[in-house]
């Protein structure tokens, strides 16, 4: 790819190229999604994602509504407990039950607001009061409520879940890959470009923190700051930048020679500007496909570490921490693993053929 070919050719070049990638079309469409229900999906699925059900807990993946009949028992008797009343009868009328309570000592009406908490049921209805309000009929509506992907432990519905962690996972992946890209293209640009005594000392430090244990730094952090999302991308922007600072003094090494730096020397321009101007966007092709390959690095990173209990903390989550407490429950309850596994999973797999992709339309000896 010549030096001199205008930025603006070369990014119509490479568009064209990737255009004519079906994989590439494709791993796009899938991230679009990804991004777009995880932004937006939250608000439509009906649910809070801090909400739960603790008569629908563990529920399987399924579109049948909820609760159904093998739930609906369990529930009212633990809200008659509450009420401090007897569950005498049960009957179903459409999308109604018919309620028969009854008490010894009297039934309170205000203990009926119990039945619309739960979020099972809607405002109930007294039909009949007998035996000077020991015993009464109500008529309550039964709400219908579904679980795709099934609910938690905690019964909270876990398609919401994994939507609003997508939200932090992407963000992280997003956000530590942008740090790298800044640290890394400026470093590794300045060191190839300067050369010499002080080229040797920066790649020194870089060697330097790469021989530092990253699950060992992270710890330390922790000793001294208290675990947050912050943390979480200080610490996988701190090392994530290496590879980048690497890759670009590379490709700087082999551009400072170039008859178009050797111009712009000659025209008094300093480094900083020749740097900014010439150095850098002539890099931006294998920048590109290393940060198209380095967000999904991040991303599992990420899931890495709340894996361990040391990354996302509650009541924020994330992938990672999904997929931890998937893996506790993976007897008992497979789609509690099986879900969030499936977003990472699809996510990474489109970003690494994307980066390929990326790779071969930026490739000068493409045709």
């Amino acid at each position: 790819m010549s030096a001199r070919l205008p930025l603006v050719g070369r990014g119509r070049r490479t568009f064209h190229r990737l255009a004519r990638e079906r994989v590439a079309i494709v791993c796009l469409a899938v991230l679009a999604l990804i991004a777009l229900t995880c932004l937006f999906g939250p608000g439509l699925t009906g649910h809070e994602p801090e909400r739960t059900y603790p008569d629908l807990r563990r529920l399987p993946a399924g579109i049948a509504a909820q609760p159904d009949a093998d739930h609906l028992r369990p529930a009212l008797e633990r809200l008659a407990f509450r009420m401090r009343v007897r569950l005498d009868d049960v009957s179903r009328e459409g999308d109604a039950l018919r309620l028969t309570l009854g008490s010894d000592s009297g039934i309170d009406r205000r203990s009926l607001v119990y039945l619309p908490r739960s979020d099972l049921f809607g405002e109930p209805r007294v039909v009949a009061d007998a035996e000077s309000g020991k015993r009464l009929v109500v008529s309550v509506p039964v709400r219908h409520l579904r679980f795709p992907l099934g609910t938690d432990v905690h019964g909270r519905d876990l398609l919401t879940r994994c939507l609003v962690a997508g939200r932090i996972s992407l963000l992280i992946g997003l956000t530590a890959t942008l740090v790298a890209l800044l640290i890394g293209v400026g470093y590794g640009a300045s060191a190839g470009f300067l050369g010499g005594g002080v080229d040797a000392a920066m790649m020194r430090l870089v060697d330097v923190l790469y021989a530092l244990p990253f699950v060992f730094f992270v710890i330390l952090l922790l000793v001294f700051f208290r675990a947050s999302l912050v943390l979480m991308l200080v610490a996988i922007g701190a090392v994530e930048w290496l590879d980048m600072a690497r890759i670009v003094r590379a490709q700087t090494l082999s551009l400072r020679e170039r008859d178009f730096v050797r111009a712009a020397r000659a025209l008094g321009l300093g480094a900083p500007r020749i740097i900014r101007r010439h150095i850098v966007p002539n890099t931006l092709g294998p920048v590109a496909v290393a940060a198209t390959l380095l967000v999904p690095r991040v991303i599992l990173l990420e899931s890495f570490l709340s894996f361990l209990g040391l990354g996302v903390q509650e009541p924020q989550t994330s992938w990672g921490v999904l997929i931890a407490e998937g893996a506790r429950a993976i007897e008992s309850a497979p789609h509690m693993l099986a879900a969030p596994a499936a977003f990472l999973i699809a996510t990474l797999v489109a970003l690494n053929l994307l980066g390929d992709a990326l790779a071969d339309a930026l490739d000068p000896r493409a045709e």
